[in-house]
């Protein structure tokens, strides 16, 4: 399953996952820095679109904001 939102074509990002070293691990020194990936929250969900309803890839964030109409029943 593509992780693209087919509203608002969120994807995922990439950034990097932080080992600290050390007893208060947040003051102590950087161990090492990994690659990480950042998925969207997508979940399937049935629509409305131009008046037939539709299976589509949404993120939470248009579910959230109303911008799809969601099929009941």
């Amino acid at each position: 399953m593509s992780k693209v939102c087919d509203i608002c074509d969120k994807k995922p990002m990439f950034g990097k996952s932080v080992a600290r070293l050390g007893k208060g691990a947040m003051i102590r020194r950087v161990k090492a820095r990994t690659n990480r990936r950042f998925n969207p929250n997508i979940q399937p969900i049935r629509a409305m679109i131009k008046g037939t309803p539709t299976k589509l890839k949404v993120c939470t964030s248009c579910i959230k904001a109303g911008k799809v109409q969601r099929v009941v029943g």
